[in-house]
């Protein structure tokens, strides 16, 4: 396995000389939410994604948890993600990550040697670097652990938080997992993708509007209730004629 060393609590408070890297395999590959040098896929060895922890703020409520995405040890497990470079003089990326992760998340902070996606080229061990990596562990009160898959997808159909539907963020992190590193293999995610796409269409859920932005949403409520006069043009125009009285 990979090296995995928790790091300090007060971690996201320390003065680092050194730009370093912060491996996302969550909401993070799509949402980072912190300014970045760099970004570049790849994976870290020793893992893998369960949507075992639950999340009573962005994706769910303390009365309806929903499930998002942690890593599990795993001898023969390989996570595909996202890592990103951080700036020395960036003293806003910590400390919210460790409020988004941490505070409200329940996860812990860890380091682990990252390896970045191969291009054209053969990777070698020298291209591994330490990554940042935020954790849930079964002792944070937010741990929901394993359940039947379809279990899992009906929960994450029905929980919604601060951030949006518990769908939005599985399909997000699904899409993003087939658009930008197709060859990644997680039966687990894509599993529950195809659950929750059958259980919505079996319950007649639009997951279109769901995945909506807000921005989205707006723009689409604006025009609705925006008179078009698009085919104005087309309406032949009424000849007055002269009638002698």
């Amino acid at each position: 396995m990979d090296k995995l060393e928790e790091t300090s609590k007060t971690y996201e408070n320390e003065s680092r000389k050194e730009p370093f890297w912060v491996f996302g395999y969550g909401s993070l590959c799509w949402n980072p939410g912190f300014e970045y040098q760099q970004s570049v896929t790849g994976y870290v060895k020793g893992f893998s994604r369960r949507f075992w922890q639950g999340n009573t703020t962005h994706r769910g409520t303390e009365s309806k948890p929903g499930r998002v995405a942690t890593l599990i040890e795993d001898k023969e497990g390989v996570t595909w993600g996202k890592a990103f470079l951080i700036s020395a003089e960036n003293n806003a990326a910590l400390p919210y990550l460790s409020n988004r992760e941490c505070q409200l998340g329940g996860y812990r902070t860890y380091t682990v040697n990252f390896q970045p996606r191969p291009s054209f080229l053969p990777s070698t061990s020298s291209d591994k670097r330490d990554a940042v990596l935020y954790i849930a562990v079964p002792e944070n009160r937010h741990w929901l652990g394993a359940a039947p898959l379809p279990e899992i997808a009906k929960q994450i159909l029905e929980c919604r938080g601060s951030s949006g539907s518990n769908v939005e963020y599985l399909l997000r992190l699904a899409d993003f997992m087939r658009e930008e590193i197709p060859e990644a293999l997680d039966e687990h995610l894509f599993s529950l993708e195809r659950l929750v796409r059958k259980f919505a269409a079996e319950m007649k859920i639009c997951l279109k509007s769901i995945m909506e932005t807000k921005e989205e949403k707006e723009v689409a409520e604006a025009k609705a209730v925006v008179p078009s006069y698009q085919f104005a043009s087309r309406v032949p125009e009424k000849k007055l004629r002269c009638v002698n009285m």
